[in-house]
C-alpha cells in the first residue's frame, strides 16, 4: 500500500489508497507508565472493599449512577462506542471498559474517549502505548535531553508510525479514509517522582519530550495534554512529589507551549482507601472513578486546545 505523508495545520495526514469525502479520522496518542495503562477496577468484587470504587459500583450506586449512566445500556451491559476506536499494544476495538492494564480494568482512555468523542463530529481513534514502571529520565528519555535515548521513546515513535501505516488492517472500519494526528495525552511520573536526580531534571526532560515527539512525528503544533501525577491528593506533602507536580505544571506555561500544551490537575480526583477497591496509592487505589475523571479532564483539555 502506498502511503502519502503531508503536513497540514501542524499535524500529519495519512492518505489511504482511496479518496473519501468524509472528514479525516482524528487520531489521539495516549502514553505513559502504569497509570496510563490503567488499574481502575471494573468488576465489583466483594473482597475488594465490597466493590466500592469499581466501575460496576459506580453505575449502580445511587450517588454516582446518573453520572455514569452512559456507560451501560438498558440491559445493564457495557456500551461500546462505534465512533471511537482504540488500539492498545495489539488489543483493539470500539471503546468500552476493559482497555486498562488487562481485561477487567480501565485507564484514562475511557473518560478521554468519551469526552473527545462527544465533542467532535469526526470519528476518533486512540492509540494507547504505556508500560509499567518507566521513567522519563531513562526509559522515555527524548533525544534532545542528551545521553542515551530511552528505548520506550523509540517504541512510541515506531509503534505510532507502524499503526498509522497499517491503519486499514488495524482499523478496518475506517479503511480507505485519511487519518489526522490530532493530539497527545501524557500521564506518567511515578518513577521520576521517587528518584531525586530524575525529579530534578523532569521539567527540562518533559519540555524536550514534547518538542521531540512533535519533530519525530512531523507534527510541529501537535496539541499536548499533561495529566498531573497527583496520587494521594491534597494531602500529599512529600517534597519530591510536590516538586514533580510543579514541574509538570510549569512546562505548560512555557511561552512556546502557550495555547498548544495544557496541564490537567488531578489531585481532586483522589479517592481514599475506604472508598476504593485497593490500598495501592501509587495506582490511585484502583479507583475507577478516579481513572475515568483523569481521562475525562484530559479529553476536555484536549478539546479546548483543538478549538484554539
Amino acid at each position: 500500500m502506498l502511503i502519502r505523508l503531508a503536513i497540514l495545520c501542524g499535524a500529519f495526514l495519512l492518505a489511504g489508497t482511496t479518496t473519501s469525502a468524509e472528514e479525516p479520522v482524528k487520531v489521539f496518542l495516549l502514553a505513559g507508565q502504569s497509570n496510563m495503562q490503567g488499574h481502575g477496577r471494573v468488576e465489583a468484587v466483594p473482597k475488594a472493599n465490597d466493590g466500592k470504587g469499581s466501575l460496576e459500583w459506580l453505575v449502580d450506586n445511587p450517588a454516582t449512577k446518573e453520572r455514569f449512566a452512559h456507560l451501560v445500556d438498558g440491559a445493564g451491559e457495557w456500551t461500546t462506542r462505534e465512533d471511537v476506536h482504540i488500539w492498545y499494544l495489539g488489543r483493539s476495538g470500539g471503546l468500552r471498559p476493559g482497555f486498562g492494564v488487562r481485561e477487567g480494568f480501565i485507564g484514562p482512555e475511557l473518560g478521554f474517549g468519551h469526552a473527545v468523542g462527544d465533542a467532535l463530529e469526526e470519528a476518533v481513534v486512540l492509540i494507547k502505548m504505556s508500560w509499567g514502571g518507566k521513567s522519563l529520565a531513562k526509559d522515555f528519555r527524548p533525544p534532545s535531553a542528551g545521553g542515551e535515548v530511552g528505548s520506550y521513546y523509540g517504541d512510541l515513535i515506531r509503534l505510532t508510525k507502524g499503526v498509522l501505516e497499517n491503519r486499514d488492517d488495524v482499523f478496518p472500519q475506517h479503511a480507505g479514509r485519511e487519518f489526522e494526528l490530532a493530539g497527545f495525552g501524557w500521564h506518567q511520573g511515578w518513577n521520576d517522582r521517587v528518584n531525586q536526580q530524575f525529579n530534578d531534571e523532569y521539567e527540562q526532560n518533559l519540555a524536550h519530550f514534547i518538542r521531540d515527539i512533535r519533530r519525530d512525528l512531523d507534527a510541529p503544533n501537535l496539541p499536548f495534554v499533561i495529566a498531573e501525577t497527583g496520587m494521594r491528593g491534597r494531602e500529599e506533602k512529600h517534597p519530591r512529589a510536590l516538586s514533580l507536580m510543579k514541574a509538570q505544571a510549569a512546562v505548560a506555561e512555557y511561552e512556546e507551549f502557550r495555547g498548544n500544551v495544557a496541564f490537567v490537575g488531578t489531585r481532586d480526583f483522589w479517592r481514599p482507601e475506604d472508598e476504593s477497591p485497593s490500598k495501592q496509592g501509587y495506582h490511585w487505589n484502583s479507583n475507577a472513578e478516579t481513572y475515568y475523571m483523569i481521562g475525562e479532564a484530559m479529553g476536555q483539555a484536549m478539546v479546548k486546545l483543538l478549538e484554539k
